[in-house]
């Protein structure tokens, strides 16, 4: 019989299926009609449709393809690694196709949201930065400052996040960062490299390895296959470049990106005593072995340095002003893997991983002894190091994931991954911490230089099921071993998802994670080798409305319960969870023992519009309430309590040549802890009320950017040159209650202020 055809393809992107089974995707769909045999045009690649009409393809490669539907083509139909798409096809005259990105996966039930490139790079305020892009999706946050790019998730400290780029397991994808840190200035990440960005804010499947908050999980570009090209690009990373081009024609390619800062070059100091420097690389090499193996490798690398502190032309007019901070860091990441199709139901994805992280720096307080001098140069060098590092993390990981369809059951993903980390510290805090939490001077000295070796293995299995044509279940869960504290954990994971119509679902899902607390607080006092795994249960449920091909909406509540929480032991109301991310680093080594706990409890609602012909954007509101005790007891406020979230981020494309971006964002004041003024003027330092810890909330916080990019020709190749201000309105932020020791009295710090962009971008 000859059937003509009209294919129109509702979704054919979606989210990542879990921990990326990299290089592959699959195409789900219906022809409307029983029997009728699909297959990818030149491979062996086919399915039948079942009696309701429906069929699936399974374990495609990354690329576009023609279907051949009863002797009929489509036109190219995309498949994404990682990713799943659905085409629908109908009986009709002519064949077209159509593209959407709302299809949710079987094992990812909730809390999940699949970033384009184009909104990274495109977005005003995300400064090309996948992290602060991050930071305007439903219940995320920034921290006490808008300079860094942390990523606070539902409450919960930025030192609970995973990052996974191309399989690779980062643990930390930024520049100027500290060892127990997440955050930092600005991503080791080029934009221009990053394809898609999956994130996860709870309840994320068993193949994770265990975090307690967010997942950021990034799939890169590969090269160009056909051809050597290039591009040239100026930003707030700084200047760089991009190369890539194939390898044997059609069957690999290779790219990469060098990056390096550039305010070094037209100053010496942009305020605060120093001017950052930093480069970045990141390289992508991918090869197709066979039609069933391909193999690809990838590095990230940043180095930088920076020194901030009075000089003798300048004082900061800030705390910097009794500090001197000399700093440089480097660190790597490289990764190799093998994917191979197994059959025609099968993939398995073999990684190898290795990161390597130095960290130097000294402090030294310039009034620790009541110094003063004209001379800065001379001030400092009589004045005292109050900490020093040369410390060093490296961590090499071996893992193993396989996906397959068993009659039945239907999908089954289990796998495991061994790491063995390799720890040398040499550092000191030889005079003791002038705590803010304590009248007692100089305590938790400390001295460590020590050397040694800690594994770490995981292994996970898990089941996603349709029963009838509505529901779906997954269930599963992961075992975890932490050599070095002693402890193994099981994590239990469970969600399920109900089609209430077409377009309106109601999902849920369960899930205990852990996380065990980063190396450097074991380490710095023999006490802290006891803490325990943390712990976090997850619990959530909501709808998601799908309204048309392009637009989404979703609604959420979540709960979210901490335990074994490290928590001071001399500072009784101070836990981990509030601390955060800093650049100054001992500020969280402290004695501690895991009695802390918490609670987070909020909804959250969501409408995105995704690019198509002329504009995208997204808006979210999210309310909520985070409480944390520590070793007293006492619930308080989190540090990253905010009651309410406002972001709304935009795009328009007036013709080729002009587009413009806009973001607004409107929080709820955060809470901070007070000063005890009369006992900070008496030590000449800052120290806090104990009777209000975080008792005092700041103001509300505003802040709208806007972009305008503009499209020219240069040589006969396109240039884009793109013009901003982040914090338009030049608001005055809240950013923290500082206490000034050179003039003895109370000081409130603001955010960034009116900050102009400009960028480039030429291709050739």
């Amino acid at each position: 019989m000859n059937i003509r055809l009209f294919a129109a393809l509702v979704s054919a992107a979606s989210v990542l299926l879990s921990q990326d089974t990299t290089g592959v995707g699959s195409l789900r769909g219906s022809v409307g009609a029983p029997n009728v045999r699909i297959c990818v045009q030149n491979t062996q690649k086919c399915a039948t449709s079942d009696a309701k009409g429906d069929f699936r393809l399974s374990e495609l490669r990354a690329g576009s393809y023609i279907l051949d539907v009863g002797g009929r083509l489509t036109t190219a139909v995309e498949v994404r690694a990682g990713l799943e798409g659905r085409v629908d096809i109908l009986l009709a005259q002519s064949v077209t196709v159509t593209e959407s990105v709302f299809v949710t996966p079987e094992e990812i039930k909730n809390s999940n949201y699949l970033i384009q490139a184009r909104e990274i790079g495109k977005s005003a305020g995300a400064l090309q930065d996948v992290s602060r892009y991050v930071q305007t999706l439903p219940g995320v946050a920034i921290g006490s400052n808008d300079f860094r790019n942390d990523i606070i998730v539902r409450g919960g400290s930025p030192l609970e996040n995973l990052f996974v780029v191309d399989n690779v397991e980062i643990p930390n994808i930024n520049n100027f960062a500290n060892f127990a840190s997440a955050g930092g200035t600005v991503s080791i990440l080029d934009s221009e490299l990053i394809r898609d960005v999956n994130f996860l804010t709870g309840g994320q499947p068993s193949p994770y390895i265990n975090r307690l908050s967010g997942v950021l999980q990034i799939a890169q570009r590969e090269g160009n296959r056909e051809k050597f090209s290039g591009r040239a690009t100026l930003g707030f990373a700084g200047a760089g470049a991009i190369l890539e081009g194939p390898i044997k024609k059609e069957k690999g390619s290779w790219i990469i990106s060098a990056r390096r800062s550039f305010l070094d070059l037209f100053t010496k100091d942009i305020g605060f005593g120093g001017v950052p420097v930093n480069y970045s690389f990141n390289t992508k090499v991918l090869y197709d072995l066979t039609p069933k193996d391909r193999i690809w490798a990838v590095n990230f690398t940043g180095l930088d340095n920076i020194r901030l502190g009075p000089t003798n032309e300048k004082k900061p007019d800030s705390e910097l002003a009794t500090l001197d901070i000399r700093y440089d860091g480097w660190r790597s990441a490289t990764g190799f893997n093998w994917q191979r199709l197994i059959g025609d139901r099968t993939v398995g994805l073999l990684g190898v991983t290795h990161s390597e992280a130095t960290v130097n720096q000294q402090v030294k307080d310039l009034i620790r002894f009541g110094t003063v001098g004209s001379n800065a140069d001379d001030l400092i060098a009589k004045s005292p190091i109050v900490y020093r590092e040369k410390n060093r993390e490296g961590e090499t990981t071996i893992k193993y994931d396989l996906t397959t369809y068993v009659p039945m059951i239907d999908k089954v993903q289990l796998g495991g991954s061994f790491k063995i980390f390799r720890i040398n510290y040499d550092a000191s805090q030889p005079l003791g911490d002038d705590s803010p939490f304590t009248a007692e001077r100089n305590i938790n000295r400390f001295a460590i230089r020590q050397s040694y070796n800690a594994r770490q293995t995981g292994a996970y299995l898990q089941t996603a099921k349709n029963i009838g044509t509505r529901l779906n279940i997954t269930w599963g869960g992961r075992f975890d071993n932490y050599q070095y504290i002693g402890a193994s954990r099981f994590s239990p994971r469970a969600g399920a998802s109900f089609r209430l119509t077409n377009k309106l679902a109601w999902k849920a899902s369960y899930g205990t994670f852990y996380q065990q607390p980063f190396f450097l607080f074991l380490s710095v006092f023999p006490v802290n080798r006891g803490l325990a795994p943390i712990r976090a249960d997850h619990y959530i449920t909501g709808f998601s409305y799908v309204a048309s091909d392009t637009l989404r909406m979703t609604v959420e509540g979540f709960a979210k319960n901490y335990s074994t929480y490290p928590v001071s032991t001399d500072y009784r109301s101070l836990s981990l969870a509030n601390t955060g991310d800093t650049f100054a680093v001992s500020d969280l080594l402290f004695p501690m023992t895991s009695a802390g706990r918490g609670r987070v409890r909020g909804i959250e609602f969501f409408v995105e519009k995704k690019f198509s012909q002329k504009w995208f954007g997204q808006s979210n509101l999210s309310f909520s309430r985070t409480r944390h005790a520590g070793l007293d007891g006492i619930m308080r406020p989190g540090s990253f309590d905010y009651p309410f979230l406002f972001n709304a981020v935009g795009g328009y494309r007036l013709n080729s040549k002009w587009e413009f971006s806009s973001r607004l964002a409107y929080f709820g004041g955060r809470p901070y802890t007070p000063f005890n003024e009369i006992l900070s003027k008496q030590q000449r330092r800052g120290i806090y009320d104990l009777t209000k810890v975080n008792g005092v909330r700041a103001s509300d916080y505003f802040r709208f950017d806007f972009r305008v990019d503009r499209t020219l020709t240069f040589r006969d190749k396109p240039l884009l040159i793109w013009l901003g201000l982040q914090n338009a309105t030049n608001r005055k932020n809240f950013a923290n209650a500082t206490w000034d020791r050179e003039k003895n009295e109370l000081k409130i710090s603001n955010q960034l202020g009116l900050f102009p962009l400009v960028g480039l971008d030429w291709r050739f």
